[in-house]
């Protein structure tokens, strides 16, 4: 595998640990993940109820739970760290202004156009900034508004394709056409950024996003042109994630059909492990009665059948009779609980045993031509 460059950040393993909320991916999973070469990512989703014996306020609670995070992180590696910050959220600007002055190395940034990230950086900030796109459209749009009006460039691109878990960035009747595959995605989005660093006379590498398990799968799709790739369910199921035990055992119990498309109360849809308390919502037994939190803005808790917060903090806490598991399109592959050591050295293995066979292919057909 070829190292992710970022800036003067270098990953020596091209694999970028997705930003998990509500908890699943915290300063235990991002710091394992950054000390095995690869990068690691604190969710900032959701911090505020985890914090909440430090400050009844979810917003204040949320700040210094990214610190303290942060700061964990830090004295477990010296890897890359990096946070997620999801536009949507109602304290987005806390979570990026925070995350850039406890100095996080990246801030990777979706559930909607970060537009005005730039913005939020203060005079010697280090922090490098990476937007999430869906489609080459947005990442021409976010490069042309960042360098116009901030004469800022990206620093690297994730594009999420739409088998990536959690809350998505497609429409339903999107997620199995074609059109959007991460395959398609890809060399459309990496030709834009191209054209883009032509005319700017920059870099911006493009990671890959959204359904990637394997090794093979990571050689496949940087051979379309990706520099590096994001991979959250993989994570899930190892020792140091920071979800219950609970949590992690749904994944292993999945099974192919229960892997669903849920209709998410943040107005997304979404992908989700499905179980009984997904059931109870069909059946109309859940209701909020009023919004605890205001943690993310196109949430409408007068027609919200449960409030997503509390459902996501209850599923990380592994009270899953109360709360659901969102994963990505691939989760009912998982099979065992292990080290994220274990799994970034299997990654790297069948990475490198697909390579070796397409070059003995590619060395055969040169010899005694193509078959």
């Amino acid at each position: 595998m070829k190292a992710l460059k970022i800036g003067n950040l270098c990953a020596s393993v091209p694999i970028v640990q997705g930003g998990m909320g509500v908890g699943i991916s915290l300063s235990g999973l991002a710091s394992a993940v950054a000390d095995q070469g690869g990068i690691g990512v604190i969710s900032s989703a959701g911090l505020g109820v985890i914090y909440n014996d430090y400050s009844k306020d979810y917003r204040e609670a949320s700040v210094w739970g990214l610190k303290q995070e942060l700061r964990k992180a830090r004295e477990a590696t010296r890897g890359i760290v990096g946070v997620n910050v999801m536009v949507a959220m109602s304290n987005f600007a806390d979570m990026v202004r925070t995350a850039v002055a406890e100095r996080a190395d990246i801030i990777f940034s979706g559930a909607g156009l970060p537009l005005n990230l730039p913005s939020f950086l203060t005079e010697g900030a280090k922090t490098k900034l990476a937007p999430i796109v869906s489609s080459a459209r947005a990442a021409k749009l976010l490069c042309r508004k960042w360098f116009s009006e901030y004469k800022y460039v990206p620093d690297a691109i994730v594009v999420e394709g739409p088998k990536a878990g959690g809350h998505l960035g497609y429409k339903p009747e999107q997620l199995n056409d074609e059109h959007y595959a991460l395959e398609t995605l890809v060399p459309e989005i990496v030709a834009e950024v191209r054209s883009f660093e032509a005319a700017h006379d920059c870099h911006i590498p493009v990671i890959a996003g959204g359904g990637i398990y394997t090794g093979e799968d990571i050689y496949r799709i940087m051979e379309l042109g990706a520099e590096g790739v994001q991979m959250g369910t993989r994570f899930v199921t190892t020792e140091e994630c920071d979800a219950d035990p609970a949590f992690k055992q749904s994944y292993i119990e999945a099974r192919r059909e229960d892997i669903e498309i849920i209709q998410s109360p943040v107005g997304m849809p979404g992908r989700a492990i499905h179980n009984r308390f997904l059931d109870r919502v069909k059946e109309g037994l859940k209701r909020p009665k009023s919004c605890p939190f205001d943690c993310i803005r196109t949430c409408d808790v007068t027609h919200s059948p449960y409030c997503i917060m509390l459902a996501l903090y209850n599923a990380f806490k592994g009270r899953l009779q109360n709360g659901y598991a969102f994963c990505g399109a691939n989760a009912w592959r998982a099979e065992k609980i292990q080290s994220v050591r274990d799994l970034m050295a299997s990654l790297r293995a069948e990475y490198d045993a697909f390579a070796a066979r397409r070059a003995n292919f590619s060395l055969r057909d040169r010899l005694f031509g193509a078959k």
